[in-house]
């Protein structure tokens, strides 16, 4: 009798075991709720001019299904994390294409919509770009004069790519600059779109004085606004964006001069080596923070 119960009690362990695996068997997965298909949304958006400011445009971003959205505003800056109702303001007259990035709540998948084209027709008065040739295309190079520090090596400019590159070494530098008439406690700020492959013992920097550059001097005088130095961790890998972001010795926030008249915008590099491809830039900006 006692062997009767335990093949008993084992044949239902048995029974139980199967029921429980059988009631555990989970359903069939469909539609879009299960968190591995992403529901189906829209990277699109609108732009609409900003009703009596000039240069100011809301971009309305389609938020059905969206986390969150970012924009390429087409000047350079690269994708930027944006609200889904955002107003941006370009200073400078031209031609952007913008294009939006949407990340869906389900299965972490981004979208990116058509480009749109935003015209702007004229700078802004008091913020628009006050340096010639920063785009570094054809003919660009001539609103720029070089000089060299020492005996240093001279900055390149390429107009098909539109970038100016600075290939240093030895502890050599060169530079370029261009004058402006800038108004006392006005602000101003200067930025512009570097990019590289990684540089050693190596400075990228930008001055702002009332002293004139001499072929074969340095340029170290008045403020130093905004640069990249390795040696304050910045530029020693592949970069490539707005200096603005990147800079880590000046801090790229708005300054102001001290009294009005000429002023000297220099843009120097130097160092041991600038790595592979040398450091380039382009879209070169001076303008006034309203």
């Amino acid at each position: 009798m006692k062997l009767n119960l335990i093949k008993a009690c084992s044949i239902l362990s048995g029974v139980l075991a199967i029921g429980i695996y059988i009631g555990c068997k989970p359903d069939t997965i469909k539609g879009d709720g299960n968190g591995l298909t992403p529901k189906d949304f829209a990277a699109s958006f609108t732009v609409t001019p900003l009703a009596g400011k000039p240069n100011y445009y809301v971009l309305k971003a389609n938020s059905n299904g969206v986390q969150s959205v970012s924009y390429d505003l087409g000047d350079g800056g690269g994708t930027t994390p944006a609200k889904f109702t955002d107003t941006v303001f370009y200073p400078d007259a031209g031609t952007y294409n913008v294009t939006l990035t949407a990340l869906g709540y389900i299965g972490g998948v981004s979208k990116t919509s058509a480009p749109q084209v935003i015209n702007v027709p004229t700078s802004d008065p008091k913020s628009g770009n006050l340096v010639l040739g920063g785009k570094m295309g054809p003919g660009d190079d001539a609103k720029w004069t070089h000089f060299v520090v020492g005996s240093g090596s001279n900055m390149v400019n390429d107009p098909v790519k539109g970038v100016m590159t600075a290939n240093e070494s030895g502890f050599q530098a060169g530079a370029i600059y261009q004058s402006f008439n800038l108004v006392a406690n006005q602000k101003y700020m200067v930025d512009m779109i570097v990019s590289g492959s990684g540089a050693t013992n190596t400075w990228f920097e930008v001055w702002v004085d009332t002293k004139q550059p001499v072929n074969g001097q340095d340029y170290n005088t008045g403020q130093k606004p905004i640069s990249l130095n390795t040696y304050a961790g910045c530029g020693g890998s592949a970069f490539s964006g707005k200096l603005s972001a990147l800079s880590c010795a000046g801090s790229g926030d708005p300054f102001t001069v001290p009294t009005s008249g000429t002023y000297y915008l220099v843009i120097k590099c130097g160092g041991d080596n600038t790595g592979v491809t040398g450091i380039s830039f382009t879209n070169v900006t001076l303008r006034g923070v309203q």
